[in-house]
């Protein structure tokens, strides 16, 4: 059973949301979606305004994330959401705000 099946490869996303996305419950909503889709990581403000998400766990969940957030239903405003895919380094289980 392991992660062959296409899409259940078990992968790190690292995105940045930028727009108003801090103090507008944004972090929150992205935990909620994370913990919905299996994943592991977090969600911290920047000192420059924007979000970073961090998740690890299957592909299509991390890529179904990362279509929520772009999709214009998160809180606040999101302008823009720059992403990086890579190996995945074994995040603590659970989603966190930071």
């Amino acid at each position: 059973m392991g992660g062959a099946a296409e899409g259940q490869e078990t992968v790190r996303l690292t995105a940045w949301a930028r727009g108003r996305v801090q103090g507008v419950g944004f972090r929150w909503w992205v935990r909620s979606r994370a913990l919905e889709l299996g994943l592991n990581g977090s969600a911290t403000n920047l000192e420059d305004g924007r979000v970073e998400i961090i998740a690890e766990g299957p592909r299509a969940s991390c890529e179904r994330l990362l279509d929520l957030l772009r999709g214009g239903d998160a809180p606040g405003r999101v302008d823009g959401v720059a992403e990086r895919w890579s190996e995945p380094r074994g995040e603590d289980p659970g989603f966190f705000e930071r």
